[in-house]
This record gives structure tokens, sequence and C-alpha cells, in this order.
């Protein structure tokens, strides 16, 4: 199996050897999307960075969270628990890893999830579901970072 991204970024006659060129660019998919994307502007300030396009750090958090979730509704729906919504909100913290190089060494997701009908999980078997899904995301299981998920009870 292969997954495909395009990139594109171009100059467009800015100076280059002085670092002062903006990073915007574009990620192209092959069902037709296209995101602005950039460099964040905790990395590389603005106006080199573009604050509203989506950077390489918010999209690792991104796919790790819903790459969860995925697993999360299939494994949920096999146990015979029907859930309503999912909603998280994942947090990535950058800093040094054990080489002392820049990594995303943290991510923490904080799903909120409503069950519907009557046949809500417990508590154990929430986690165990939660287990479950991280065990199973292909992202976390690429990632040298710390992945957490805190359980609140279902909503």
């Amino acid at each position: 199996m292969q997954f495909e991204a395009k990139l594109a970024w171009q100059r467009n006659g800015q100076n280059f050897l002085d670092q002062r060129y903006s990073r915007a660019h574009t990620w192209s998919f092959d069902g037709g999307l296209s995101v602005p994307a950039s460099s964040s502007p905790l990395s590389v300030p603005l106006p080199m960075s573009e604050a509203a396009n989506l950077d390489p750090e918010e999209a690792l958090v991104a796919a790790t969270s819903s790459c969860h979730m995925l697993f999360f509704l299939s494994i949920a729906g096999q146990r015979g628990h029907t859930v309503d919504s999912y909603r998280d909100h994942a947090i990535g913290e950058l800093g040094k890893n054990e080489e002392g190089k820049m990594a995303m060494t943290r991510i923490t997701l904080r799903p909120e999830i409503r069950f519907a009908g009557t046949a809500w999980p417990s508590a154990e078997e929430l986690a165990a579901i939660h287990h479950a899904a991280h065990d199973k995301c292909y992202i976390a299981n690429s990632l040298k970072a710390e992945v957490v998920v805190e359980t609140p009870l279902p909503l």
C-alpha cells in the first residue's frame, strides 16, 4: 500500500539568501484536495510563515488524532456500541528528544465521545477500546513520540 502527497512551493522573486522568504506552500492529495500549508509561526516568525495555513506539526497531531478516532469508531461498533459523536482536542508538545534533537515528544488526545442507546461501554471497556485503537493506529505506531489518551467518562 502506498499513500501520496504532492507539495509545491515557489520563490516568486523573493530574496532567498537572507532567509526572509515565504514558507507558504500547498499540499495536494489524490482526491483533489489542496491544503494551504506553511511553517508554524512558532518556528519561523511572521511574515515568513502564514499563520492561517496548516503547518506540519499541526498536521502530525491531527493525523494522530484522526487515526485513533477511526480505529476507535470501528472497534466500538464491532463491540455493539453506537457512537453519536466524537470530538478531540489533541495537543502536541515539541521539545528535545533523548538525542537532544527537536522532536514531537508527546501527543495528548482528549476525546469526548457521545454514545447512543443503552449499550454504553463501562469505564473499563472504554479504556480497552482506546487501548486497542492505539495499538492499531498506523500513525501512532510510526512515531517515537509518546501518545497519551486521556479518557473522560462518555458524555
